[in-house]
């Protein structure tokens, strides 16, 4: 797999670009994803797939297709994730990328998450209990 280009270093705040997005307002129906644990949150879920289309003027803009509610009458759209948490994301190795996909203006990777090294349960070994002498496993 071949390596991204690094992302530029941006001095917008990551909560004040997820306030610009498109589409998000009071009333909408649509989650916002303000901090990297929601962002984490939308891009863990196994049913969501998420995407980094980088164009070729090295612009990057994550995503996801949003199904329609009809419960709610939300989604059937794209959203887009605030690029500075993915951004932040990606410097802390919480999420990595697939094999890209190659097109003429943009090259699009799909968005996966990985598992943080400390966060992988260790199993404590069984307790171990003598009866009549023996030993066995409880």
């Amino acid at each position: 797999m071949s390596r991204l280009p690094a992302p530029a270093v941006s001095t917008v705040s990551a909560i004040s670009a997820a306030a610009v997005l498109p589409g998000r307002g009071p009333g909408r129906g649509l989650p916002r994803a303000d901090t990297g644990a929601d962002v984490l949150r939308i891009l863990s879920n196994p049913r969501t797939a998420a995407f980094l289309t980088v164009h070729q003027n090295g612009r990057r803009r994550y995503g996801y297709w949003q199904a329609y509610d009809s419960a709610t009458g939300t989604g059937g759209c794209h959203v887009a994730l605030p690029t500075a948490v993915c951004d932040e994301l990606e410097r802390a190795r919480r999420i990595t990328f697939g094999e890209p996909v190659v097109d003429p203006t943009r090259t699009t990777y799909r968005v996966l998450t990985t598992r943080r090294p400390e966060s992988v349960r260790t199993v404590p070994a069984p307790a171990r209990a003598t009866t009549g002498g023996f030993t066995r496993a409880a």
